[in-house]
């Protein structure tokens, strides 16, 4: 099986290696092939891509397959460190260090270059380490939010590939089996294993070398949690990730996978069948959408969130927020005004006091969504809004809409409604001047710190994992 690289770089090295192993200069083979020795060189350097008959002929005259020049690795060690010393010269991370770049000429000893692709090495990890702080989290989040924001929270991409992956197990109806997700899995060369000690700081390790994805034993009521986490293993492989460059990269990896994830566990075509159904008969509630399928509340809702402006023609807000008033995550493309900070970063902020999503927790029945319409300076919206618990706290999810599209919800009758006048601090945020004045003096209390917000990630190959952790797992298991 011949293997095309998409590395210049390593085909021209591959060139290099054959030439010199048949004794000729550029020139002589130039000379026979009909190459200007000029341009042969720019190919063994990987500036210029040679048509496939040029490869043939050069091929031909050192006397080997096509295949030995496409192979997608570096002839020999010496060849793999110049390869990683020219990509390492052409990063960002060493760009901005104004440096001039070195070329790895012959008379270079082995141990200088080894030495010289050790520093770039180690450059490259302490910039890695770098992109898990805060402030470098806020601005990717941001950025990312913005993107989506564009898209209408919906990447057609990524439904077609859920779409086949579906198709290619046979899937058609009903929800997606722990079995149709092992298919999944099988197609692509990986096992599924369940295992009782996974790395603290990981949600599932996939082996790459033994063909592995190992996953926790236990799983959330309905089988949600294992499947989706099995999913997101699925489509790391299936779209070629690899390790995150920046934190921005580690998001939009992280994204692309939990989208994968729902479009599998929430086909397109049947939640779309699902959502106008239920919009003919202005009916719409996710807590329905949720049970059809079989998923978590936080889920359908997004879910939702991804179908709503192409396929139903409507806009839409999402927040997850803590019981505290805290956002920890939000979407919206229908001009909700957000809580955002100089920045422009929403996570962190505190959502108005009279919003759905701070209001819900009021009730003593939790168990059913809870409707309002909440007037702001930016228009009235509806929204629906449904308690979740965590391991440490409660958290609300809502899903909320502008007024006018209230009519295909339910809930809509509700009679519940607040006014906003945030950002203005006399809305929610501003003590009554009595109050203040009485306690500003007379009080002290000690703040309740975001850690999922403020604290910088674990540092690692992969932002928020323990490498250590990680790779001792990998070989603990991959030796038993």
């Amino acid at each position: 099986m011949i293997h095309f690289v998409n590395d210049l770089a390593t085909l021209g090295q591959r060139i290099r290696h054959y030439r010199t192993a048949a004794g000729l200069t550029l020139d002589q083979l130039g000379s026979s092939v009909g190459v200007a020795a000029s341009q042969l060189s720019l190919m063994e350097n990987g500036k210029r891509e040679p048509r496939l008959s040029v490869l043939g002929t050069i091929a031909g005259e050192l006397g080997i397959p096509v295949s030995d020049l496409l192979e997608p690795t570096a002839p020999s060690e010496r060849a793999r460190l110049e390869i990683e010393l020219d990509r390492a010269q052409a990063s960002p991370v060493y760009g901005e260090l104004g440096l001039p770049v070195v070329r790895a000429g012959k008379g270079m000893p082995d141990e200088t270059l080894r030495a010289l692709v050790g520093l770039h090495q180690e450059l490259a990890r302490r910039s890695r380490e770098a992109i898990a702080t805060p402030e470098e989290a806020r601005r990717a989040n941001t950025e990312l939010r913005a993107i989506m924001r564009a898209r209408d929270n919906h990447i057609p991409e990524l439904e077609r590939l859920a779409e086949e992956q579906l198709t290619a197990v046979g899937h058609v109806t009903g929800a997606l089996t722990h079995r149709e997700v092992r298919q999944m899995a099988e197609r692509l060369g990986f096992e599924l294993v369940h295992v009782n000690d996974l790395p603290h700081s990981t949600r599932s390790v996939t082996d790459l070398e033994n063909g592995r994805i190992y996953l926790p034993p236990a799983s959330i009521p309905g089988g949600h949690g294992l499947r989706s986490m099995a999913l997101q293993a699925i489509a790391h492989r299936l779209l070629d990730h690899a390790a995150p460059a920046s934190y921005a990269e580690f998001l939009h990896q992280r994204l692309e996978i939990n989208y994968f994830a729902s479009a599998c566990l929430m086909p397109l075509a049947r939640s779309v069948e699902f959502l106008q159904a239920a919009k003919a008969d202005r009916n719409i509630a996710i807590e329905d959408f949720r049970d059809a399928f079989g998923t978590t509340h936080e889920s359908a809702a997004l879910r939702f969130t991804n179908i709503a402006t192409p396929y139903l023609d409507m806009t839409w807000h999402f927040l997850r927020v803590g019981d505290d008033g805290a956002v920890y995550k939000a979407y919206e493309n229908d001009g909700l005004p957000l809580p955002v900070d100089v920045t422009g970063s929403t996570e962190g902020e505190m959502v108005c006091r009279t919003w759905s999503a701070r209001r819900a927790f009021d009730r003593t029945n939790r168990t059913t969504e809870f409707y309002q319409y909440t007037d702001t300076p930016q228009g009235s919206f509806f929204e629906s809004t449904q308690i979740g618990t965590s391991e440490s706290e409660e958290f609300s999810i809502t899903l909320g809409v502008p007024f006018a599209e209230s009519k295909w919800f339910r809930g809509r009758e509700t009679t519940r409604r607040e006014i906003s006048r945030c950002p203005d601090a006399s809305c929610c945020k501003r003590p009554p001047a009595d109050l203040a004045e009485h306690w500003r003096s007379r009080a002290w209390a000690s703040a309740k710190v975001h850690a999922h917000i403020f604290s910088p990630l674990p540092s690692g190959t992969y932002p928020g994992v323990d490498d250590r952790e990680l790779y001792e797992f990998l070989q603990e298991h991959a030796t038993s």
